[in-house]
Parts: C-alpha cells; sequence; structure tokens
C-alpha cells in the first residue's frame, strides 16, 4: 500500500516565469555538447577528437577511474572542437550535427527476457549507463554492483521545475521498458516516488515493478535525497541507484529502437523569458535556437538547470546532461546602498525582514546579487529550518571544511549531495559556498573509501 511522507521543512521561492504548460518542437541546433563537467569524480580520456566523425550514440569519451561507462553523442556529425579550461581539463566536446541523423545499431530487445548481464551489457555498450547514478557521492553507477534499491523522483520541486507529467506524457510503453531493464538490475524495489498534492500521470500510476510513494510538502521535497532518507536511508556500505524519468524513457527506447534516441523535452523558464515554454529538443542543444529572440533586453543570467543548482551558460551554451530545465534571470552586479534598510515591498525574504511578507502570494523577480559579503560562519538555525534530512547540517558541513573523515562519517556524509544543501546555501546570512564544501566532502570521501 501507498504511503504519504509529508515534509514539513523546506521552502518554496515564488520565482516569476514559470513554464506555460505548452509543448512545441524546439528548432534544430547546430552545435551540440556533451560536458564531462556535468560527472563527478570524472578523469576524462577522448575517444573522438576534433575532426573526426561520429554517430548518435558513438562514444565520445569515457571515465578512467571507471573505463566501462562511455559518454555518446547525442547528434551524428563532426567533432568540431574540444573547450578545455585551467590544467587542460576537458570541459565540453562540440559536435557540429549532420542534416540527416545516422545512428549506431545496439540491436533491440525486450528487458524482461534478458539477463542481468544482457541488459547491463546494452546499457554499457549504448552508453546510457551514464544515466543511472548512484548514492553515496552521486557518481555513475558501477555496473558490478548490485543496488539494494532505486529511486526516480517522478517530481521536481525546485523553483520554477518543470512538470515531469507534461515530459512523459505519452511516454508510458517506454517508461515501463525502462522500469522493466532496470527490475533487471536489482534484487530489490524500485521506488516511483510522486506528488500527493495533485493527481499524478498514468505513465506514472500505471507502471508496474514499481513501489509507488507519495510526497507532500515544500521543496526539496522532489530532490531524491529527501526520499532515499525517509524510505530508505543509506548506511555504510549500502549502494543506492537513481535515475530520472525522462532518462528511464530514453532507457526504454534503446530497447525498442536500438539505438540513442536522444530526444528528451526542455523547459525555458524564467523572469527574462518573453513567453516562457516547453521544447522538445535533442539532449546537449545550444540554448541558441530556444532563447534567442525570446528574451529580455539586459545583462542576464543563463542557467542550465534551475536557480539553485544549475550551472552557468552564457547565451549559446549547451543543455546539461541531466538538465530539463533551461533559466533566465537578471545580473546582479550591482551595489545597494541601505538595501537591508529599505522596506523591500518587492524583494523576497526567508523571514520578515522586508514587508513583502504581507503578501505571500506574489511572485519575485530576483536577480544573482548576493547582498552582502562573507561573514563568520556561525550556528543560527537557518539550515535546520529548510533541510528535512535527518542530520546537523551546520556540524556536517564543518566535519568537512577541517577534513574529519570520521565525524563527517557520522554526521551522515554518505545520505547527502550538492542539491541536498541548495535552500542551505540560500538563505545563509554568512554566505558560505555550501554546496561546494559539500562536493569537496564527497570527493574526500571517495579518496578516503578507494
Amino acid at each position: 500500500m501507498s504511503k504519504v511522507y509529508k515534509i514539513k521543512k523546506g521552502l518554496d521561492i515564488p520565482l516569476m516565469g514559470e513554464a506555460e504548460k505548452v509543448v512545441r518542437q524546439g528548432e534544430p541546433a547546430r552545435y551540440y555538447g556533451v560536458k564531462p563537467i556535468d560527472f563527478h569524480w570524472m578523469r576524462t580520456k577522448l575517444l573522438a577528437k576534433e575532426g573526426d566523425r561520429v554517430k548518435a550514440g558513438s562514444p565520445l569519451f569515457f571515465n578512467k577511474l571507471q573505463p566501462d561507462v562511455q559518454f555518446p553523442s547525442p547528434v551524428s556529425g563532426k567533432v568540431v572542437s574540444v573547450n578545455r579550461g585551467e590544467r587542460r581539463k576537458i570541459l565540453e566536446v562540440v559536435v557540429e550535427a549532420d542534416s540527416k541523423m545516422e545512428y549506431e545499431e545496439y540491436g533491440r530487445g525486450e528487458p524482461r527476457d534478458m539477463t542481468r548481464e544482457q541488459v547491463t551489457d546494452k546499457l554499457v555498450k549504448s552508453g546510457l549507463w551514464a544515466f543511472i547514478r548512484q548514492r553515496p557521492y552521486s557518481v555513475s553507477a558501477n555496473p558490478k554492483d548490485v543496488p539494494k534499491s532505486i529511486f526516480i523522483s517522478g517530481f521536481d520541486t525546485a523553483p520554477l521545475a518543470p512538470d515531469h507529467d507534461v515530459m512523459v506524457k505519452g511516454e508510458q510503453e517506454n517508461f515501463q521498458r525502462g522500469i522493466d531493464a532496470l527490475s533487471q538490475l536489482t534484487d530489490g524495489t524500485i521506488h516511483l516516488n510522486l506528488n500527493a498534492e495533485y493527481p499524478p500521470s498514468e505513465v506514472f500510476t500505471r507502471a508496474k515493478g514499481v513501489q509507488h510513494n507519495y510526497f507532500k510538502g515544500p521543496h526539496p521535497a522532489g530532490n531524491v535525497g529527501v526520499q532515499i532518507n525517509h524510505i530508505d536511508p543509506i548506511n555504510a556500505g549500502d549502494i543506492i541507484w537513481y535515475v530520472y524519468p525522462q532518462d528511464v524513457i530514453t532507457i526504454g527506447r534503446l530497447f525498442e529502437k536500438g539505438i540513442y534516441d536522444a530526444s528528451k523535452i526542455v523547459a525555458l523558464t524564467g523572469s527574462e523569458v518573453e513567453k516562457p515554454l516547453y521544447y522538445r529538443v535533442l539532449r546537449g542543444t545550444s540554448i541558441k535556437p530556444l532563447a534567442g529572440g525570446n528574451v529580455k533586453n539586459g545583462d542576464l543570467r543563463y542557467i542550465s538547470g534551475n536557480v539553485l543548482t544549475g550551472k552557468h551558460i552564457n547565451s549559446e551554451g549547451y543543455v546539461g546532461f541531466f538538465d530539463d530545465q533551461i533559466t533566465v534571470i537578471p545580473e546582479g552586479k550591482y551595489h545597494e546602498f541601505l538595501g537591508w534598510a529599505m522596506p523591500g515591498l518587492n524583494k523576497f525574504s526567508t523571514s520578515r525582514s522586508f514587508f513583502s511578507w504581507l503578501r505571500p502570494n506574489k511572485k519575485y523577480r530576483i536577480d544573482t546579487n548576493l547582498k552582502g559579503g562573507e561573514r563568520a560562519y556561525v550556528i543560527s538555525g537557518e539550515y535546520e529550518k529548510v533541510c528535512p534530512l535527518d542530520i546537523y547540517p551546520v556540524q556536517l558541513i564543518k566535519a568537512i571544511m577541517i577534513g574529519d573523515i570520521e565525524l563527517m562519517e557520522k554526521l551522515g556524509i554518505y545520505e547527502v549531495d550538492e542539491e541536498d544543501f541548495a535552500l542551505c546555501e540560500f538563505v545563509c546570512t554568512s554566505k558560505t559556498p555550501v554546496q561546494s564544501i559539500v562536493r569537496k566532502g564527497l570527493n574526500m570521501m571517495i579518496e578516503e573509501m578507494t
């Protein structure tokens, strides 16, 4: 029987620019990018160099720390650039798309009639294994592991988050086929977690071979880390895998068509978008065809993902591997004189510092201004108000900062990811970069355990 979990701690940030629930076919982009920086604990080794021709589904690079895990091209075409950062770190591999798509063939199959080894082999060879990640650490799953359970969050509560029901509409068969494939990879339960505050899509409710769980409450109720914490907490030595709904569908298409069909739906959102809508695109698309001519004038911040956890890209940048959302908000490069002392009727506040609390249903045009500088890091109780995990967030952050491995373990490092601390960073009066500290701690744990 399904259970409803009520999340009391958290915060919904009321931003302007939610996407209208209309799906349009996005204009094909000329360039597509796959970014190793979208994956944690990566040491990238190129398989396709500048000038090479690739097909959709051809591997572009792999992780030297997990040689079996390859990352495929979403389109056929020519590799035109390999962009690098500091110490020649590979930031993105860019492919100029052909006018007519050619695919690598990986063969069709019915996952229910296949063994675990056969399903794993198909996912690894096609590069679609990259969609499967594990907790702890939020890194690519190891094909040799067997997780105690698999989690799929069927809703997102982040600011301006897209509606998963819109994105999976009409994909019942492929979603079920993807579930069937995942069920061959674990002896445990596949948890499909849904929003209890409205009737979810039949694609989710009719899925077989899963346990339906329902959540209600503010963000981060949709985070898979919160769901794991409430349903199947992670202890030392445990491994749980998680996959996003559209990635489950892509896995299903692999078994149905025998190819890597990289089509997905993304939401173009934000206060600076003229017409926020949903678009059907190919993974890794440049945002130029979507945002160009559909944004307001001014100094803008383009984000692949949501405003709390997304990555800053330029106006011609590429949608991240796991992102279903593009957000455009104003930059905040200004100094506000006596900003904290003004009435602030148009300023969002998590407390009653401004009179805007008198208008609880108001939506805000929030920019990137930090509104203050770094201050002393003290226990204030702010984190606990927005963090529904059964941990002590400030104490864990401090344990990471001093590099105390044993204390990090005791305080719950195995259960967390950067996104679970995004709201802590948002409300932090000390302006501490909490998410990057959490990632530093997770990397320290990987080094210690390997």
